[in-house]
């Protein structure tokens, strides 16, 4: 019997079992990190560890690193924390970036590319302390932004420059201050570590107010005793994806593979975001006439496993504001499904979705064939 096919690495990856191993190590620690006995002391080492190893995966220092609970509260830590007057966010950002505060959007082209000169005339529209908040790598449909050349523009204004990194980290290089973020946001449960454990890198010069209060844990800047399995297996799963950086290039190839064959097997079907860089695992395909959730349902029936996009906004009838933001009409942008290939992936998964996602097509009314590979 065939094994499933997951194909939706973004919402989240399998955890690696060397994680896993080093997480089972940490939960028999006995100990506080902040207690000053040789309990927690060794506890405090095993902590420190990780941050190291959560550091070098973006070119940071580990004293930048604040661990949080995850993904959605390091985005909110940053934008609620600096304590800025003015926030711009692109009109692609995760929900956690969008709805974290009032803020001004940023349109993005028919790519999903952030449109800078737009970007530049709403800062100097109104000089007031900012923050712009500009993703990395787009969760839906992988598009890559230019942030370097937001920094810059940025800077130049004064304001500062939130990156969230999440999908990006782990699947290409990251270098933080290379960017010019002065804050990013990363997420474990996307590099094959834990749910529940992300951090915010926090550049040297950027105050940043606690919003959870009543300790001094993560250098006063999030409050609570740390979650040090989960963080451990964080570190663990930073350290992996560093070092196999080099293995993305035999992902992107299978991703190259599954458009040309998708895109030549079905008459009408849409690849968003095809004209810009973009994560070498990540393809968002509209099947128009066919709606994401029948898609997704009809896929799952068949063994494979992939998304209507955000993890994080599965169940919603809404059609994907990432897409919408690029131009999609509602129909359109209804009929679009997500596919995130990872490190277990295989040339077989892609055959699987493949030949699922063809026999859809052609029972909906679609010209579906598989072509050769």
């Amino acid at each position: 019997m065939r094994r499933p096919t997951y194909l939706d690495y973004n919402a989240t990856a399998p955890v690696r079992p060397a994680v896993a191993t080093a997480m089972a190590d940490a939960l028999a620690t006995v100990g506080n990190p902040s207690s000053v006995h040789g309990f927690g002391r060794a506890a405090r080492a095993r902590l420190e560890t990780a941050r190291e190893q959560v550091a070098a995966l973006v070119g940071a220092r580990p004293a930048q690193v604040v661990f949080t609970s995850g993904g959605t509260e390091a985005n909110n830590l940053a934008l609620t924390g600096a304590g800025r007057e003015r926030v711009f966010v692109t009109a692609v950002e995760h929900d956690s970036v969008l709805k974290a505060t009032a803020a001004e959007t940023i349109p993005v082209d028919r790519s999903g590319v952030v449109d800078l000169g737009a970007l530049e005339r709403l800062l100097a529209a109104r000089p007031a302390p900012a923050l712009v908040a500009v993703m990395l790598a787009n969760n839906e449909t992988g598009v890559v932004q230019p942030v370097a050349e937001a920094a810059h523009i940025a800077h130049e204004q004064s304001a500062l420059l939130h990156c969230d990194a999440v999908q990006a980290a782990g699947k290409m290089a990251v270098d933080s201050a290379a960017l010019g973020a002065d804050l990013m946001t990363l997420s474990a449960h996307k590099l094959g570590g834990p749910a529940g454990v992300g951090a915010l890198i926090v550049a040297d010069h950027v105050h940043l107010a606690a919003q959870q209060r009543g300790g001094g844990q993560e250098r006063g800047r999030r409050a609570g005793t740390e979650n040090l399995a989960g963080i451990v297996g964080f570190g663990v799963a930073a350290e992996i994806a560093a070092a196999e950086l080099g293995a993305m290039a035999a992902i992107a190839d299978l991703r190259d593979d599954l458009e040309r064959r998708a895109m030549a097997a079905v008459s009408g079907a849409i690849l968003f975001g095809r004209e810009a860089r973009r994560l070498p695992n990540t393809s968002c395909l509209a099947l128009p006439g066919v709606t994401s959730e029948l898609q997704v349902m009809a896929l799952d029936l068949a063994g494979v496993a992939v998304s209507a996009g955000s993890a994080c906004s599965s169940g919603k009838l809404q059609p994907s504001h990432v897409l919408r933001a690029m131009g999609a009409d509602a129909t359109t942008a209804a009929s679009a499904i997500r596919i995130s290939l990872g490190w277990r992936s295989t040339a077989d998964d892609v055959d699987r979705f493949l030949e699922a996602w063809c026999a859809l097509a052609a029972r909906s009314g679609a010209v579906g064939r598989l072509t050769a590979a």
